[in-house]
């Protein structure tokens, strides 16, 4: 391994190499917080511009730097903006934006940024300790277990639920997960509930979808209830330190975090957007009762958890690439197909064949984690000045953002069709205080949920693959805690409150 390091050190330290992982974060932090534009997006353009480099290392050090530059930046307009444009990002919107309208933009930018660094740093860190060891770990997951996995996703609902309200999110992550099924089936080549529209052959859109559930209604809300309008930041962009507490705080936060992201970006098929959703999930269910109550009010826990869990599983979902030839996520899709197009077999002969690769990725992932600190932490100041806009020019800044995001998605005008008919309906249940978080988790879910199922429901010939593989009882064992644990927890909080109250 040291000879390796040693390799890869000696090949991202050119100069070359070195102007590829700045220009790759300079792209992604700004594709990034462009709603609408997300990795993969700029990755699938850059491909014929990392191929003409002629050099394979190069490439892929470029095309990483957009990947893990895209993740960090992507956290700016999720929380100025309340508009996720990347689906790693979503998590971070529920406490990020909170915060911003207390007029702690600045702090919550330099929470993000500080956390996505310690993901990134120590997820690569792990990459190059564990790499060849995951590999086989990646290898013992078949369809059942991500099935289960994505249960235990779906579990994460009542960490978006507030008090008394997990009806109420199981209602929304079942009509997310009926969402998901517009479309081509899993089992058979023919759309289904598409109500004969060519434009739903393919189902709906996340990036539309993720618009209209959160920017669309923020405008609407902002024109709507006037006082809102004229609440919110103030010109002056103050408390960019984090003060001793909150680094406490957050601190074994990042730890937990980080290793808990990593590990799930190794799961090929799970990827920085699970990782979010769960890290925000288990900060909630492990914190005390007076924190939990400020998770999705502004905690800087709930900011940190998303932010260090989505960095460091884009880190880890380099070991399958890189070790298997088996994609981590979407975006690490595209980049196989980048390795092939340079004539590179990416597998478990990659670090014996092309060790200079392998390496000087790693490396290149240190250096590209300093750069994004470096880059994002001086333009802080300015990049929160989009708040100090008064709210009547933000409300069309924000509209024109959520429109175009959604067209270039799909390129398609009848997504400003849908964007707006699911922003209308997104309103009116904010109105009515339904949580829309765990619609979008269903929704992203839904899809994988079905693949998987049905894979396993052919291989095992019925459900019997449930208690036939251990891995996937205990994972659904996990899901079924995670649903259970904050109900009980609840109703023993209630139990001490009466018992209090007979005792006076």
């Amino acid at each position: 391994m040291l000879e390796g390091v040693l390799i890869g050190l000696e090949t991202a330290f050119s100069i070359q190499n070195l102007l590829m992982v700045v220009g790759g974060c300079l792209i992604g932090t700004f594709i990034g917080m462009l709603p609408g534009l997300g990795p993969m997006s700029i990755i699938a353009i850059m491909i014929p511009v990392a191929i003409s480099l002629g050099d394979p290392a190069a490439a892929l050090i470029l095309l990483a730097g957009v990947y893990y530059g895209a993740i960090f930046g992507g956290s700016t307009s999720s929380i100025l903006l309340n508009a996720p444009g990347v689906a790693g990002t979503v998590a971070t919107s529920f406490d990020g934006y909170p915060m911003a309208r207390q007029g702690k933009a600045g702090k919550a930018l330099t929470i993000a940024a500080i956390a996505s660094f310690c993901g990134g740093t120590i997820g690569a860190i792990l990459l190059m300790i564990f790499a060849p060891m995951l590999s086989s770990v990646a290898l013992l997951f078949h369809s059942a277990e991500y099935f289960a996995l994505m249960v235990v996703g779906l579990s994460a609902i009542a960490a978006f639920a507030g008090t008394g309200q997990v009806a109420k999110a199981i209602m929304m992550t079942v009509l997310g997960l009926i969402m998901a099924t517009v479309g081509e089936g899993a089992l058979f080549n023919m759309p289904r509930f598409t109500m004969g529209l060519m434009d739903l052959q393919s189902g709906f859109a996340f990036i539309t979808l993720a618009m209209a559930m959160f920017a669309l209604p923020e405008a609407l809300f902002l024109v709507l209830d006037p006082a809102r309008s004229k609440s919110g930041s103030s010109g002056d962009i103050k408390d960019l330190r984090i003060t001793r507490e909150e680094a406490k705080a957050m601190a074994p936060v990042v730890g937990r975090q980080s290793l808990q992201g990593f590990f799930i970006g190794v799961l090929p098929g799970a990827g920085a957007t699970i990782a979010s959703f769960l890290g925000y999930a288990v900060e909630r269910n492990i914190a005390p009762k007076e924190e939990q109550e400020q998770f999705g009010k502004g905690s800087v826990k709930g900011l940190a958890a998303p932010e260090t869990a989505n960095n460091a599983a884009c880190t880890g979902s380099f070991v399958p690439l890189l070790t298997l030839g088996i994609p981590g996520s979407g975006t690490t899709a595209i980049l196989l197909g980048a390795l092939i197009a340079l004539n590179v077999s990416p597998g478990p002969r990659l670090m014996v064949d092309d060790p200079q690769i392998f390496w000087a990725v790693i490396i290149s992932m240190y250096i590209g984690n300093l750069i994004l600190l470096i880059l994002n932490l001086p333009l802080i100041p300015y990049i929160a000045k989009v708040l100090a806009l008064p709210r009547n020019f933000l409300i069309p800044f924000i509209l024109f953002f959520t429109l175009m995001g959604a067209y270039i998605g799909q390129n398609n005008a009848t997504e400003l069709l849908i964007l707006v008919g699911f922003g209308l309906c997104a309103t009116v249940l904010r109105f009515a205080d339904y949580p829309l978080a765990p619609l979008l988790i269903g929704f992203i879910l839904g899809g994988m949920l079905e693949d998987n199922f049905s894979r396993s429901m052919q291989l095992y010939d019925g459900v019997s693959f449930i208690w036939e593989r251990p891995m996937t009882l205990g994972l659904l064992m996990i899901a079924l805690l995670l649903v259970v644990l904050p109900s009980y927890r609840a109703r023993r909080a209630k139990a001490r409150q009466s018992g209090v109250a007979d005792g006076d």
